[in-house]
Parts: structure tokens; C-alpha cells; sequence
């Protein structure tokens, strides 16, 4: 029977404690060494360099220097290190930029023993892991197209015409005092609607009050 390697680690998590915890986990298997511990992803990335590990635990939110920067830094130099992220936070924010960064996996801190032993021979060979939490938010964003930017700014003529509008000012007298056709002013109108998601000039005045781009309305 093939002797399993020992894979060396890298802990970085800003509480120590949690550390402890791991360090302890760890060191009670003969398949893993833990050859250093940092409690910010900047010393992380220094010890990283320095000692080479397998794989690197990496928390993200931590004061001093944030996981997914770290992540991002050992990208960039060519780190040899697995990085699997280890963290509480699951939400899109967390995830998708630890793993567009370079990170090769992302648990949850509640993941079992046996996972976390798992998870870190997988990185150690290169294999992608993922919580199931996180991975069915993977799914669910990768099959929801993203909605386009849209731009809800008004253009300096348009302003003028909702303005104007608000002062009650016919379309007829809105051409005349812009020096521009009805038809013109109707265009604007309907890009104006469009951007202010309203259907009436009623609404877009008073949305145009709510967004601040009429200043404030005068109390009646």
C-alpha cells in the first residue's frame, strides 16, 4: 500500500482561537503539518512565500488585510499554494471574489472534521471544493443572466425639460422656449419616463422631487 504524503499548511485567521482549534485539528493527524499560522492576509502572503505550504486556510474578513486581496497577491507571484478559504460568509459578495481571485476552494467554519480533512487533500491536489451552500449559489448565478447596467441619469437637456414640466409648461411652450420641436420635446419625455420608471408627467415631476433632481418640493 502507497505511503499517503503529508500535506503542509498554512493557517491564517485573525482570532486566535479559531487558530488553536485548527492547529490542534490538524496536528493530530500524521497526514498534515501545520508549519505556520498569520492572523491577516497580509503576514499571510509574507509566510506564504516564505514557507511554501501545500495549502493555505484563508479567512476573509479580517482586520489588517482582507482574504481575497491576499488571495489575489499570491495569484499575481505565482504562489505555488492551494488556497481554500475557510470562512463564515457565504453570500455573493464573499464568494464570487475569493474564487475569480484564485482561491481552489471555499467551506463554511461549520464543516465537519471529516470534510474539512477532505477538502484540504482535494486543494492539495489541485481539485476543486465548495460547501453545497456555496456552490448552489454558484449554480443559481451562473444560470440567472445578469440584468445590464442601466442608466437612470438624466442628460442636462432633459433636466431642463422635467423643470419645465414642473412648472406646468405645455409641451407647445417648452419647444418654444428651448428653441426645439414638440416632437423633440415628446422624445425626451419618453426617455425621461424611462429613466425615472414612471408613466405620467405627475410622476416623473414627483420623482424627479424624490431623487433630488428638481431640488425640493415646496410645501403647499
Amino acid at each position: 500500500m502507497t505511503e499517503q504524503r503529508t500535506i503542509t499548511l498554512l493557517i491564517v485567521d485573525d482570532h486566535p482561537v479559531v487558530r488553536d482549534g485548527l492547529r490542534g485539528m490538524f496536528a493530530a493527524e500524521p497526514a498534515f503539518t501545520v508549519l505556520g499560522e498569520a492572523p491577516d492576509g497580509v503576514r499571510g502572503v509574507e509566510l506564504a512565500l516564505s514557507l511554501d505550504p501545500d495549502v493555505i486556510l484563508m479567512d476573509l474578513r479580517m482586520p489588517g488585510g482582507g482574504g481575497v486581496d491576499a488571495i489575489a497577491e499570491l495569484t499575481r507571484r505565482g504562489a505555488r499554494a492551494r488556497v481554500l478559504v475557510l470562512t463564515t460568509y457565504d453570500t455573493d459578495s464573499d464568494t464570487l471574489p475569493a474564487i475569480e481571485a484564485g482561491a481552489t476552494g471555499y467551506l463554511l467554519k461549520d464543516a465537519p472534521r471529516d470534510e474539512l480533512f477532505a477538502a484540504v487533500r482535494a486543494a492539495a491536489d489541485g481539485r476543486t471544493v465548495l460547501s453545497p451552500a456555496v456552490a448552489s449559489r454558484l449554480v443559481t448565478r451562473v444560470r440567472t443572466p445578469a440584468a445590464p447596467p442601466r442608466d437612470d441619469t438624466l442628460s442636462a437637456r432633459e433636466s431642463e425639460v422635467l423643470a419645465l414640466v414642473a412648472k406646468g409648461t405645455s409641451n407647445k411652450a417648452i419647444a418654444a422656449e428651448l428653441f426645439i420641436s414638440e416632437a423633440t420635446v415628446k422624445t425626451h419625455l419618453t426617455h425621461i419616463f424611462a429613466k425615472l420608471d414612471v408613466k405620467d408627467r405627475a410622476a416623473a415631476v414627483a420623482t424627479g422631487y424624490e431623487r433630488g433632481i428638481l431640488g425640493r418640493a415646496t410645501p403647499g
